[in-house]
């Protein structure tokens, strides 16, 4: 599922950020941007995504310092440094301008920032983590919501296709049996066609009978139901779902004996084709 979440906090040495971004996708893909002065907290980030997230393409970025910090000192030694190089550098060109102290303060080095505290620097990232965490699976939860709805919708429409050709289904194949008995009897003569008009009618019952894969559907929509009544982690319980329900509509299709059957066969691979795309962006 999708979402976005901001979370930041003042620091000594300026504002510290943490970005996340998720889109769809089957499974976690973490993908963290953190600068090498917070390279220790990264795993307490990593560790407050995993334990909330399970699905998704999640991108995240912590940082540190946008804008002018909030102290900052000259370095001694850098000075001195600095000083003895633009001695040495006057002396053998003579004719060169001194150093501005804008270009003094640009030299890496002379400034100095505050020493970050580990400690303290690893308890704000894990509060500020949780609160962007928060915020993030809040934004996924209210798009699952969305897509719970339209979930409902298109197993309602399915019940009732198969509840609207299901009492029809005796009827159907009794009429299709009565029409391929007395193709038997015109093919092969009234007497003879008899015991073979059984004999094939029989197999025929055997292949045409979906009572069973009608009764698995209505089980699989009954589960689907459950699921998303529960809440929770349900995205691949509802794939797997998605699949065996496909499943029975290609068996339902194959045995079809009348149209309506295939028809109805058919609207069932449609809206469960449309349910898998669904569920491929849930949690």
């Amino acid at each position: 599922m999708t979402g976005y979440a901001l979370a930041s906090a003042e620091h000594p040495r300026g504002a510290l950020t943490i970005e996340l971004r998720s889109v769809n996708s089957r499974f976690l893909d973490l993908q963290l941007r953190v600068p090498d002065e917070l390279r220790a907290c990264e795993p307490l980030l990593r560790e407050a995504i995993t334990a909330r997230v399970t699905r998704g393409k999640v991108d995240g970025r912590l940082a540190l310092g946008s804008g002018a910090p909030a102290s900052q000192a000259l370095d001694e030694r850098a000075l001195e440094s600095l000083r003895a190089l633009e001695a040495a550098a006057r002396r053998a060109f003579p004719q060169a301008a001194p150093l501005s102290v804008a270009e003094v303060l640009r030299w890496p080095g002379v400034l100095r920032e505050p020493a970050l505290d580990d400690t303290e620097l690893r308890a704000r990232v894990s509060d500020l983590a949780a609160r962007a965490v928060e915020e993030l699976c809040a934004a996924r939860a209210r798009e699952g919501a969305k897509l719970a709805a339209a979930l409902a919708e298109r197993v309602a429409s399915m019940r009732a296709r198969l509840a609207a050709v299901a009492p029809r289904v005796p009827e159907a194949n009794a009429a299709y049996q009565a029409r391929l008995a007395e193709r038997l009897r015109e093919a092969l003569g009234p007497g003879a066609a008899d015991e073979r008009a059984r004999a094939e009618l029989a197999v025929f019952a055997v292949k045409t009978d979906v009572a069973e894969e009608l009764q698995r559907l209505e089980a699989h929509l009954g589960e689907v139901e459950r699921v998303i009544g529960a809440g929770g982690a349900a995205g691949k319980r509802l794939d797997f779902l998605a699949q065996e329900l496909n499943r029975e509509a290609n068996t339902l299709a194959s045995k079809a004996a009348t149209r309506e059957i295939a028809d109805c066969a058919l609207e069932l691979k449609l809206a469960i084709e449309q349910v898998r795309e669904q569920v491929q962006n849930i949690e």
